[in-house]
């Protein structure tokens, strides 16, 4: 838990201008804090010293988990009721701190129980360099003293001493006004004076002032998850725990002076500082012998590019790649290289899936050639200098993207080949922001949950990931000032939230919890525990770095991201589906070289891009079928430019007019239109991207690359004095070639504001090739693509629910699982896809093996007899067979579900015995006279009628989570869409609404009661309609207006305002209507068919059904391709209908249930 409120920079001047020589960190059982209270000293008059309150085993070795009493086990007996004591130590030297490293890393792998621990044997191993204590309290011989244990005091405090040195033992003094550390005072002089041990006065210190006690008591309340008013929560006794002056402390031990003296003393002799530099402990690959990483390096190189340009290299490559080389070898990089093009070509060499490229590493052609990136950097337009600047010290940094499965089974090779000791994960802090600082605030003082969210919501939003802090609210200067007048004017006007904002403020920017990077992995040339102190996560094992990258960074250490993507799952899911449905093996390198596929094109443009990577949130859908895409340069661009800051200038709006000729592409200045006209012809005049303000600055004011990357970066940072200084040489270029002042300072207006916000194209270019992968598999195996994308949402009903209704758009039928056909996962069948057992409710992973392997052994099971005759033991379970009935498994060996219901319990006792001697190898005893295995002989399952449709899929969704072979609100869509503002699947996507008014309607699902402390009943809705699911609010004012019609099936409309909530959302209702359901369609009558099924005898069918229901309604015909492209036929007027549900119900039996969309 992380228990420090102490701000460091305002300690650090709070020290100086008390004129305190010296401050040690001492946190408790690591060091989380010492890099970070280093740098913020460091250059002040405070000498930071490194130290640690270690937790110490009870005299047992630190591998024994187990507790050991000194005395009774009172409450003066040793923590945690026996786990751990205490004692503060200080480096006071370098080899001390790098010791202490050691001690506090192997405390965590190796000691922790309750907390990570040393014991006496890593105290006689490290003790060098270090200076200890006799701790606190919660020391060993503190609590000696407490029992009464006066020798055992002594005989401790006598082996300390011994370990350390008689200079480097102190018998440290506190005094906080707590009857705790008081009660011993006497005791530890005395055995100061006996031991000839010194005294040394300290002062525990979690805030900086006085003041600072109550949101130090705040913050122990959000750690620990409580409220202020919560009956034996964790709290520190006393308020004393912040800074004192010299003279206070003077005045608290003006009985022993020495003991002042004595930590001045201490503070001179501790002088530590941290070896800082940049890819210091870069890893290290091992090359052949007679090579140098160098040497190898290139050759390496080569050899890609010969593999990668089988037709010969062309002049391009071979001069980019060189050029590289020098960069790359004379910043001493090729390692790096050798390192990263080893694990990756592993993970490829074992079949795991990994990403083209991410972030501006894509930009290099050496890493093309290595098989790190899998895109042509320099035919995209990608530029090195953006990755690795000659020009100025940088670090390579290269993020891959693996399949998330396997992604901990490359972190295990790298930690396998380059040492376990040299890689690990690497910590983070959770900083409380203005907003979650509000939130905890209301929470620890008992405040309604609505406050938060009200005061949340008046608060001033980000602007391009840029937070506003709660001071920035109330101070006149911020340039965002204006925007927090609702704000200011809740906080003003009412005591309450004043209350709750002050106490925000107390807690905002200090660190809540530490967690793990997402993805980074630190890799090392020498042991991490000799350069940063490490600890283990107990819960899974996974080693990490105790600072955060940063601190590593600065310390000489690499990082490498290892990110889990879902999309290469699913691209690496829908691959194999493709090869097992239809025996094609897909290329995606070959794609890779020749994105041109018309179809997919044709897909992207008509914006059904639900499933496609980062192209599925309904604004983008909008942008694509604006824009038209019709080359793998609009793919990238609607990704750069579907952002805050572009879509603020309006750009991808200019961006898809330009692209379909309806607004004219003006050039920047006339003097400019011929200079610039290659490099932003392919963003139709528009700067998108960072490459582009680098390649412009080349252009016209003569710039290197590298020289025009600062350039770049300088004017992102949009300071006036910056700005000034960038554009002297920037206007004496343009001018040395020619230029006019006017050109000029269009030119320059104009880059600012596109600097700040132009994204990096290597990013765009290479997800912007997953993006292309993946709408060419749903453009041309839509059944497979679609199989592998509900496989990814599986534990996602919410999502499972928005993709089965794009299956029912694109006219896949999604069929319920078999246990005759399904497997484990999503199964595509033709051009259908069969619903994976894994789904099913109550069926674990070891039911399918058996279902599979049995099938496998056996064949298909004739009926249901049959099955439970050819399936293990771990099938026949009553539980098991009931969620396979009810999910609709055995469907297709002609019972009935209810038929199954009425019979299986008995089936199963009939089956069970047999099934156990079965599986312990005792046969029936029968059987083995007839020299065969004994066979299950059982009664024919009875034959009765099915359930009506709604008991079916009631049962079929407590065992799916949804509807699957069919929906009740199938035939109402024409209901739904005349009585809502937006479906809830674009309620709830990536860029629905997340405040403000809205309409939906649906069927609820759900209603759960709930009543106020007033005694007024209200209830929590589940609405869903034929995408998604969302619950509702009904407060009582509102809920007493419709409480006896609530009830589940029901059709209802519900405007309310939308609540963030968490990571997802929910609905405040203010009005709840309840739609005629009876009422019929006021258009025409479409249906939607797959073009390959309009055949002739179809065709006859159809003509038929409808010559049934004759009527005044117009019929149309919707036949959608395989690209997901359609054409509309209107039908004669003869074959003119009346809607009905009987109509509806004889299409759906010929066309399948999402033909009709009225």
């Amino acid at each position: 838990m992380l228990d420090g409120a102490a701000r460091l920079k305002e300690l650090v001047t709070l020290a100086e201008q008390f004129q305190m020589p010296a401050l040690g960190v001492t946190d408790h059982g690591n060091m989380f804090g010492a890099y970070e209270f280093y740098k913020a000293a460091k250059g002040s008059a405070v000498r930071p010293i490194i130290g640690l309150e270690a937790y110490l085993t009870p005299k047992t070795h630190r591998s024994e988990r187990k507790r050991v009493q000194f005395g009774d086990g009172t409450g003066d007996d040793v923590s945690s009721k026996g786990a751990y004591t205490h004692m503060t130590m200080w480096a006071s030297n370098s080899t001390g701190m790098h010791n202490l490293f050691r001690l506090s890393s192997l405390s965590s792998l190796e000691g922790f129980f309750y907390k990570p621990r040393a014991d006496r044997e890593l105290l006689n191993r490290y003790a060098e360099g270090m200076i200890a204590t006799t701790g606190c309290p919660s020391g060993e011989v503190q609590t000696y003293l407490r029992l009464g244990q006066y020798d055992q005091a002594v005989a401790s405090a006598a082996e300390f001493r011994d370990i350390f040195g008689a200079q480097n033992f102190y018998v440290e003094l506190m005094d906080h006004g707590l009857e705790i550390e008081n009660r011993v005072r006497k005791d530890l002089v005395r055995l100061a004076r006996q031991l000839d041990l010194p005294l040394v006065a300290t002062n525990d210190l979690h805030y900086c002032k006085a003041s600072d006690a109550e949101a130090h008591d705040v913050l122990l309340c959000v750690s620990s998850g409580s409220n202020k008013d919560t009956p034996n929560r964790f709290r520190f006794d006393g308020n004393g725990y912040y800074l004192k002056s010299p003279e206070q402390m003077r005045h608290l031990f003006a009985e022993l002076p020495e003991a002042c003296d004595n930590t001045l003393a201490i503070a001179e002799r501790c002088t530590t500082t941290f070896d800082e530099g940049v890819g210091t402990f870069m890893p290290r690959f091992d090359v052949p012998a007679g090579e140098s990483e160098a040497s190898w390096f290139i050759k390496e190189v080569d050899r890609g590019l010969s593999v990668r340009f089988p037709d010969g290299v062309p002049s391009y490559a071979r001069e980019q790649a060189a050029f590289e080389q020098d960069v790359i070898i004379d910043k001493g990089y090729a390692g790096y290289f050798l390192v990263v093009a080893d694990f990756i070509t592993w993970a490829k060499d074992h079949g795991i899936r990994v990403g083209p490229g991410r972030g501006s590493g894509a930009g290099s052609m050496c890493a093309y050639a290595m098989r790190i990136t899998d895109l042509d950097p320099v035919p995209h337009g990608l530029i090195f200098e953006r990755f690795l600047n000659p020009e100025r010290p940088s670090m390579p940094d290269f993020d891959i993207d693996f399949d998330e499965r396997r992604r901990g089974e490359v972190i295990h090779y790298v930690s396998q080949k380059y040492g376990d000791d040299r890689v690990c994960q690497i910590v983070t802090y959770g900083t409380i922001k203005a907003k979650q600082a509000i939130k905890d605030a209301g929470r620890v003082l008992g405040k309604p949950f609505s406050l938060g969210e009200q005061l949340t919501k008046a608060f001033t939003a980000p602007v391009q990931g840029k937070d506003v802090s709660l001071a920035d609210v109330f101070d006149p200067a911020h340039e965002r000032y204006a925007e927090g007048g609702e704000f200011r004017a809740l906080y003003d006007n009412d005591p309450e939230i004043r209350e709750v904002v002050d106490t925000a403020r107390g807690i905002e920017g200090l660190k809540r919890q530490w967690g793990v990077h997402a993805a980074g992995v630190i890799m090392s040339s020498e042991p991490l525990m000799d350069i940063v102190p490490i600890m283990k996560r107990e819960n899974d094992g996974a080693i990490i770095t105790q600072f955060d990258y940063p601190g590593c960074e600065a310390l000489g250490l690499v990082k490498m991201d290892f990110l889990g993507l879902r999309n290469l799952t699913i691209l690496d899911d829908a691959l194999a589906n493709v090869k097992a449905n239809r025996g094609v093996e897909v290329d995606l390198d070959a794609l890779s070289k020749d994105p041109t596929d018309r179809a997919t094109f044709e897909l992207l443009a008509t914006g059904e891009t639900l499933g496609i990577f980062q192209l599925d949130g309904g604004g983008l859908r909008v942008l694509l079928k604006q824009m038209q895409p019709d080359s793998f340069e609009d793919i990238s661009a609607a990704l750069a430019l579907y952002r805050p800051g572009p879509m603020g200038a309006d750009s991808h709006t200019n961006y898809a007019l330009r692209k379909t000729g309806r607004q004219a592409i003006q050039p920047i200045h006339p003097e400019l239109a011929e200079p610039l006209a290659d490099i932003l012809d392919i963003t139709q005049g528009l700067i998108v991207y960072q490459e582009q303000v680098q390649q412009i600055a080349q252009r016209v004011a003569g710039y290197t690359l590298g020289r025009a990357d600062e350039l770049r970066r300088a004017m992102g940072k949009k300071k006036k004095e910056v700005l000034d200084k960038e554009f002297v040489p920037f206007e004496a270029g343009m001018r040395a070639n020619g230029y006019s002042d006017a050109a000029i300072r269009t030119l320059w207006e104009i880059l600012i504001p596109f600097s700040a916000y132009a994204f990096n194209k290597a990013h765009t270019a290479a997800y912007g090739l997953i993006s292309y992968w993946t709408a060419y598999l749903k453009a041309h195996y839509p059944a497979e693509f679609m199989a592998a994308l509900l496989q990814s949402v599986k534990d996602d009903k919410d999502k499972s629910a928005i993709y089965l209704a794009e299956c029912r758009r694109m006219g896949i039928r999604v069929l319920p699982p078999d246990v005759n056909e399904s497997d484990g996962m999503f199964t595509p069948v033709g051009e259908d896809i069969r619903y994976g057992l894994a789904a099913i409710r109550n069926v674990g992973e070891n039911v399918v093996r058996g279902i599979v392997e049995a099938r496998g052994d056996h064949g298909k099971a004739a009926d249901f007899n049959t099955f439970l005759d050819q399936v293990p033991l771990v099938v026949c379970n009553k539980r098991v067979i009931e969620s396979l009935i009810k999910a609709g498994a055995f469907d297709s060996m002609g019972h009935t579900r209810r038929s199954l219901m009425e019979c299986f319990e008995q089936k199963v006792d009939e089956v069970i015995d047999l099934k156990r001697n079965q599986a312990n190898g005792q046969d029936d005893l029968f059987g083995d006279f007839g020299g065969s295995e004994a066979k299950l002989v059982g009664a024919p399952v009875p034959e009765l009628g099915e359930w009506d449709k709604r008991v079916r899929l009631a049962f079929e969704r407590e065992m799916l989570g949804l509807y699957v072979s069919d929906h009740p609100l199938q035939g109402l869509e024409h209901i739904l869409e005349s009585h809502r503002d937006l479906s809830i699947g674009m309620l709830r996507s990536d860029d629905g609404p997340r405040d403000g008014q809205v309409t939906i309607a649906g069927m609820i699902t759900q209603v759960v009661r709930k009543q106020t402390k007033a005694g007024d009943i209200w209830a929590i809705v589940s609405v869903e309609d034929l995408e998604a699911g969302v619950e509702v609010l009904l407060f009582p004012k509102v809920y007493q207006v419709v409480a006896g019609s609530l009830a589940t099936d029901t059709v209802v409309r519900i405007k309310g305002r939308v609540r963030s909530k968490d990571d997802s959302i929910e609905l405040q209702g203010n009005e709840v209507h309840f739609p005629d359901v009876t009422e019929g369609p006021s258009g025409p009558l479409v249906i939607s068919m797959p073009a390959v099924r309009c055949t002739p005898a179809v065709v006859e069918q159809l003509r038929s059904v409808l010559r049934a229901h004759p009527g005044p309604t117009e019929v149309r015909v919707k036949l959608i391709t395989q690209t997901n492209r359609s054409k509309v036929w209107r039908l004669d007027d003869g074959l003119k209908v009346t809607p009905s549900r009987p109509l509806v119900a004889d299409l759906k039996a010929l066309l399948g249930p999402s033909c009709v969309n009225v």
